[in-house]
């Protein structure tokens, strides 16, 4: 029986680790990723916070800051997936997190 308790106690500490670990902010410079955006993503997205409509069916990145669904998560997963109609970005990790981090200082609330 306290085999069972001590064996349930340490599943919830690693959970909660876990959970905690996903929970982390990203390290990413927004500066640096308002840079390399400007360079890799305006010619499909409007890439810089303004009142003009999006480029064609490219969302700009202002919509996609201000999607409920986007995180820090979901913006690395999204990165690191192939997409149909987008290019096959390379993007170093430190890249990666300096994009999302900009993203997601758009974000409006």
């Amino acid at each position: 029986m306290r085999w069972m308790m001590l064996s349930c106690v340490a599943t919830a500490a690693l959970s909660a680790a876990q959970l905690a670990a996903l929970a982390q902010p990203l390290e990413g410079n927004p500066l640096r990723g308002r840079q390399i955006a400007t360079t890799l993503c305006s010619s499909c997205h409007r890439v810089l916070p303004m009142t003009l409509p999006d480029k064609g069916d490219s969302p700009s990145l202002q919509s996609i800051a201000d999607l409920p669904s986007t995180t820090g998560l979901s913006l690395k997963v999204f990165l690191r997936s192939p997409h149909r109609n987008m290019p096959n970005l390379i993007l170093s990790e430190a890249e990666s997190d300096d994009v999302i981090a900009y993203i997601l200082s758009l974000k409006k609330n």
